[in-house]
């Protein structure tokens, strides 16, 4: 079982990573996801997220793509689009992936040897969590 630390992490880099992991077998925990950033401008990237939201299907709504707007759904939603989804190679890589918002109590004493994202702040950015709040998820922190 890998365990990353996404703190700070760019979104990009962590999906790849995690993917690669996935689709080599390896069972993958991704904890604190809420605080992934997204490089680039803010304002661009909700409305991007915003619009993917809003995509619906006029015969049957039901049949749209689904969206989440919880940081630790969303993020996992995004990394089911760097695996072959459609394959079941890809849907038994989808399976093994875990996302937590924070570090939940099971994996406290595996975080010493959790393998960590250098962090690269750039200029824009936002992250996760925001995303989340502009979408409308109200969670339980602040």
């Amino acid at each position: 079982m890998m365990i990353f630390d996404a703190d700070g992490a760019i979104l990009g880099r962590v999906g790849t990573t995690v993917a690669k992991a996935l689709l080599k077998g390896e069972d993958v925990v991704v904890v604190n996801a809420e605080k992934i950033i997204i490089s680039g401008d803010p304002v661009q990237t909700v409305a991007r997220f915003k619009v993917r939201r809003s995509l619906k299907n006029k015969a049957n709504p039901e049949h749209a793509p689904h969206f989440p707007r919880r940081p630790d759904m969303l993020v996992r939603r995004i990394f089911r689009g760097m695996l072959p989804f459609y394959k079941q190679t890809g849907r038994d890589a989808y399976k093994r992936l875990k996302v937590y918002m924070e570090v939940p109590t099971e994996f406290e004493a595996q975080m010493a040897k959790a393998e960590k994202f250098e962090k690269k702040t750039p200029r824009k950015y936002i992250s996760i969590f925001e995303i989340s709040r502009e979408l409308g998820w109200y969670g339980n922190k602040a």
